[in-house]
């Protein structure tokens, strides 16, 4: 039997996808076993807080998504509406995923500049304009949408049968509050770095900036993979960079809290609110 071109991309996207989400699924485990010491001496002696909440959720949602995924495309599936239906749930805890990843860094840029009020009332405003904007076009472009199963036998899961282009949007929403982000760590970090020299100081500015560079390249290749590549391949990145940056902000939170530990009663911790990171 012969198939048409389309039918063999799609099969060799799904290939694809399968094979990330194993490779991410076995990162994520992989990172959860070297750091389950560290990560239950965390959760055992630090307060309870809204960040150690946020922290339990960003680091836990991701074996929800991956769990998920892994039964959407690894479990033969003949019913394309329920194939939509776990792409839809994907989405949306993957959205929360990004969400609860990014506030740990909005915190951390608002403390940087010590809780300034206008900074504060900006950054509220274009949070809730983005993820409004966000949700938006993604139930607008995700609930309708169509799905397919691969017609060459053997190949599991299912892909998108029409483009969704409109999907760059959210990454590109994302790149820019990314951008900005990083922007304000690195003019602040420029103001102060002749008086902040703690190392609590110095580890924040670099887990900024490193988290805010993979966040803005993840969201350029997302851009570019909706753009470019084929309809079946456009979502192939977004959960891959939903999950890697909820493993960045929970290890850098991780190693912030170690950091913090260690230099306290040695360091007046720069005059840094780290009320708001570690004990909100």
């Amino acid at each position: 039997m012969e198939y048409s071109s389309d039918d063999i991309t799609a099969a060799r996207s799904l290939q694809y996808i399968t094979y990330i989400f194993a490779s991410i699924a076995t990162f994520w485990v992989y990172d959860y076993a070297c750091l389950i010491h560290e990560e239950w001496t965390f959760l055992l002696r630090s307060e309870w807080s809204k960040v150690k909440c946020l922290y339990i959720v960003t680091r836990y949602l991701p074996f929800i998504i991956l769990t998920t995924l892994l039964y959407q495309y690894f479990t033969p599936n003949e019913d394309p509406g329920k194939c939509r239906m776990l792409a839809n749930i994907c989405s949306a805890l993957g959205m929360l995923s990004a969400i609860c990843s990014e506030g740990f860094f909005v915190l951390r840029t608002c403390a940087l500049w010590n809780n300034n009020r206008i900074l504060l009332a900006a950054m509220l405003v274009v949070v809730l304009t983005f993820v409004g904007a966000c949700i938006g076009i993604t139930v607008a472009t995700t609930a309708p949408a169509s799905h397919a199963i691969s017609a060459i036998p053997g190949i599991t899961g299912c892909y998108w049968s029409s483009s969704g282009l409109q999907l760059f949007i959210p990454f590109l929403l994302l790149s820019v509050f990314e951008l900005g982000l990083m922007i304000l760590t690195l003019v602040r970090a420029m103001q102060t770095w002749r008086i902040k020299s703690s190392s609590l100081y110095a580890v924040m500015v670099k887990h900024n900036i490193f988290y805010y560079t993979c966040g803005f390249l993840f969201s350029v290749a997302n851009i570019c993979t909706s753009l470019l590549l084929h309809y079946s391949y456009n979502s192939v990145l977004h959960d891959f960079q939903f999950v890697i940056l909820a493993i960045l902000a929970t290890r850098m939170h991780l190693h912030l809290w170690q950091t913090n530990q260690h230099a306290h009663g040695f360091d007046t911790l720069a005059r840094i609110p780290m009320s708001v990171m570690v004990r909100v």
